[in-house]
């Protein structure tokens, strides 16, 4: 009796025991799903991922007429995507290129929340320009067509993930069905968790004798890849297996569906990942994830097992034989067609061709990151998939970046003592192009290579300008003289803070007087210092300071001649002020930022400010002229340059600097060659810095109209004679020449040497024979 009530009353601790442990279990289970549910709630309710904000270039604008280059115009094209086939385009992204035209089938585009959509074109060229564009749906000549910006950077975050979100309702059904048949076949049948497909694959793995098959589900790969770490242990199984339920549970079929498209990774580029369906379509096919073929649709899915072993641009036969297992499985299943199962698996593996993630154009973007960093945190720029428009146009870029590198080879080849077996002590150079009317930077190249020195010449640097600010005297000189103002061109000693100076001419050679053009042209030391100190050495400070140089200047002579330092994308905005008539712009590297609805957050606008009068700028740009066409930039012609052209040259002492800024009304260039350190380069800015401008000038001819500067109303023309500048006499000065005044100011006395001086000299002479 006793022993049957101890085995009741054993029964019962256990009956009891069970039953708390369900309890409890049961309890732990509904607290801790709950948790789970808020977890994956939360998650997937807020921003489910990190979409790293794009760097874009601006548009191309193309026109009949317009000079071009036509294999930088194809790079573009290529950077852009576009693949070169033999036959007529068919779809977007493909290009067919012949002797005398372009057909382009044009991808679509948004840019600054104008949607464009794709169409085919066709550019026909004359020599080296477009003769017409002609719309290939309709026939119609089109006066302009605008090619879509060119991605440029990623603000990547410390996962560098890259993704194209994408809707369910873009992705056609034959993704859907290769997907299933590479992963779930019973996807819409079971819960989170499939039994069957676990005992399926169980089975097929011990027939095989190794892991041929995987038993988990779409949305166990989800709540894996989503939530958890890829530890295998019992405890993430059991994870995943609840996540799995629970996510069941919350969401609908398709919204899982959804969400797994756009997580799923599907490859490499370089260090950055490819995830998501949308992405995938771009890197593996150059084409949105709707205009997926069967064929296409099968090979993505197949990569799903193993990402880079089954990569098209790894082992293209291994990836084709992974694809057609699949399109044979989505036959078994009703998928697919007969027709298309022999059609698809027969077509070869096209891919859009392997690219690196890299960024063009270093300097422009790092230039750009710190403006940037002004308005959006890098958590935020590597995460809220911003759309970032910059004035960058990538054909300038090009030739600026090919300009100096070839420019920086050929002085190391001409003269061995300037080639640097360090990195560090290599012979630099920087450009910097800008539209002058509106301050667009259009290209900035701060440095040899971005790889050995990230340090930014253009905007970083502080270098002395030499005879490059000269202009700058000259322009403080146009209230009191004119340009056929003469001035002291001959050798003289200054006294500065008690010590003697004795400046010289670059070229030792030494005259009386010369003209204010001739002095500007001709660069004459001696005659710029006259001119300074007969104008006030104060104005020249105050102009200086007007024009937006940081650097404080002291009233001393030698600032005349750029004794100081400058930063060059200072004296690039200043010269801006003679290219714009008179006015200054703002300096802008970003046009728009748009979040990734394409709604408007930053819209920049052209900012501007009058400096000087458009009658002032047209004398120094007219004096600027002459430097180019007599004077020390007349090299120029040399290298083809046979449009006009406004610029200044520059050497510093010892040839530590050679500049060359030039300009036309439609773009403006400056150009700087050096070593960070200050060694002698042996060359001046005509020998070693204007060749560079020239080189990649020509390289962008849509930029130049060959238009020079129109005559504004406040400026007259005269006739003077070259010797004296006073007006001139017809048949007596021997040399008389056109010159521009300012209306309010100019020579009123007729020439006094060939005029009644010719009669003053006679009276003189005969006086002299009569003693």
């Amino acid at each position: 009796m006793k022993k049957i009530l101890f085995n009741k009353l054993i029964l019962k601790w256990v009956f009891s025991l069970t039953l708390l442990l369900f309890v409890f279990l049961s309890v732990y289970l509904i607290v801790y799903g709950l948790h789970l549910s808020k977890e994956v709630a939360d998650r997937f309710s807020g921003r489910r991922w990190s979409i790293p904000s794009k760097v874009y270039s601006d548009t191309t604008i193309l026109y009949p007429g317009q000079r071009i280059i036509r294999d930088f115009f194809y790079k573009k094209l290529f950077n852009l995507g576009y693949r070169n086939v033999p036959y007529e385009p068919k779809q977007k992204g493909e290009i067919k290129i012949s002797s005398t035209c372009v057909d382009i089938f044009l991808n679509d585009f948004n840019f600054r929340s104008k949607k464009q959509s794709g169409f085919p074109v066709r550019i026909k060229f004359l020599k080296d320009r477009i003769e017409s564009i002609v719309s290939m749906d309709n026939t119609q000549s089109m006066p302009i067509l605008e090619l879509e910006p060119e991605e440029i950077m990623l603000f990547f975050g410390t996962e560098r993930e890259q993704r194209q979100l994408i809707s369910i309702h873009e992705v056609p059904e034959h993704l859907i069905f290769s997907l299933l048949a590479a992963e779930d076949r019973r996807f819409y049948h079971h819960h989170g968790v499939d039994p069957i497909g676990m005992l399926r694959a169980l089975f097929t793995n011990i027939i095989h004798g190794h892991i041929k098959q995987g038993g988990s589900t779409l949305t166990q790969q989800l709540a894996k890849n989503y939530f958890l770490t890829p530890e295998r242990t019992f405890s993430r199984k059991y994870h995943e297996l609840l996540l799995s339920i629970i996510i069941e549970l919350i969401y609908e079929k398709n919204e899982i569906l959804e969400i797994y498209l756009n997580e799923i990774y599907l490859g490499q580029q370089g260090s950055v990942s490819i995830n998501g369906i949308g992405e995938a379509a771009y890197f593996y096919f150059g084409k949105h994830v709707s205009e997926l073929s069967l064929s296409e649709s099968a090979t993505i899915a197949g990569l799903i097992k193993a990402p880079n072993y089954y990569s098209p641009y790894i082992n293209k036969e291994r990836c084709r034989n992974r694809r057609n297992v699949i399109i044979q499985t989505m036959f078994k299943n009703g998928w697919a067609s007969k027709d298309q199962l022999t059609s698809a698996t027969d077509s070869p593996v096209k891919t859009v061709g392997f690219t690196a993630h890299f960024r063009e154009a270093p300097y422009f973007v790092d230039y750009l990151s710190k403006q940037l960093a002004m308005l959006y945190s890098a958590e935020k720029l590597s995460s809220l998939g911003l759309k970032i428009y910059t004035t960058l146009d990538t054909q300038v870029q090009m030739a600026a970046e090919r300009a100096l590198e070839k420019g920086l080879a050929r002085l190391e080849k001409s003269n061995a003592a300037l080639v640097r077996g360090e990195p560090v002590k290599k012979l630099q150079g920087a450009v910097i192009v800008i539209q002058p009317k509106t301050g667009y930077i259009l290209a900035m190249v701060g440095g040899r290579d971005y790889s050995e020195s990230q340090f930014n010449r253009i905007s970083q640097a502080r270098r002395q300008p030499g005879s490059a600010f000269k202009p700058f005297v000259f322009l403080s000189g146009l209230d009191k003289f004119t340009p056929a103002s003469r001035f002291s061109n001959a050798q003289k000693t200054y006294m500065v803070d008690g010590k003697k100076w004795e400046p010289q001419n670059f070229e030792s050679t030494y005259e009386d007087k010369v003209s204010m053009r001739t002095a500007l042209a001709k660069s004459c030391n001696l005659a710029t210092i006259d001119l300074a100190i007969k104008v006030g050495l104060n104005r020249i400070v105050g102009t200086a300071l007007d024009f937006g140089f940081s650097t404080p200047l002291g009233e001393y002579p030698s600032i005349s001649l750029g004794a100081f330092d400058v930063i060059p994308i200072e004296l690039a905005q200043a010269y801006c002020v003679f290219a714009a008539d008179g006015v200054q712009p703002y300096l802008l590297s970003l046009k728009n930022v748009l979040d990734e609805n394409d709604e408007v957050l930053e819209r920049r606008q052209i900012h501007i400010k009058r400096l000087i009068s458009p009658e002032k700028a047209f004398i120094v740009n007219s004096m600027l002229r002459s430097v180019v066409t007599d004077g020390t930039a007349r090299s120029l012609r040399n290298f083809g340059i046979s449009f006009p052209v406004s610029g200044k040259t520059g050497t510093t002492n010892n040839y530590k600097d050679a500049w060359f800024i030039g300009y036309t009304p439609d773009i403006l260039a400056l150009i700087w060659v050096g070593f960070d350190n200050g060694d002698s380069m042996y060359s001046t800015g005509s020998q070693a810095a204007l060749p560079i401008w020239a080189d990649m000038i020509n390289a962008i001819p849509q930029y130049v109209s060959g238009e020079w500067f129109r005559v504004p109303p406040g400026v007259v023309r005269k006739i003077i004679c070259s010797e004296t500048g006073e007006i001139a006499l017809r048949d007596l000065c021997p040399e008389p020449v056109e010159e521009f005044f300012l209306e309010d100011n100019f020579p009123e006395t007729e020439c006094d040497l060939h005029g009644i001086g010719v009669f003053k000299k006679l009276i003189k002479m005969i006086k002299d024979l009569d003693k």
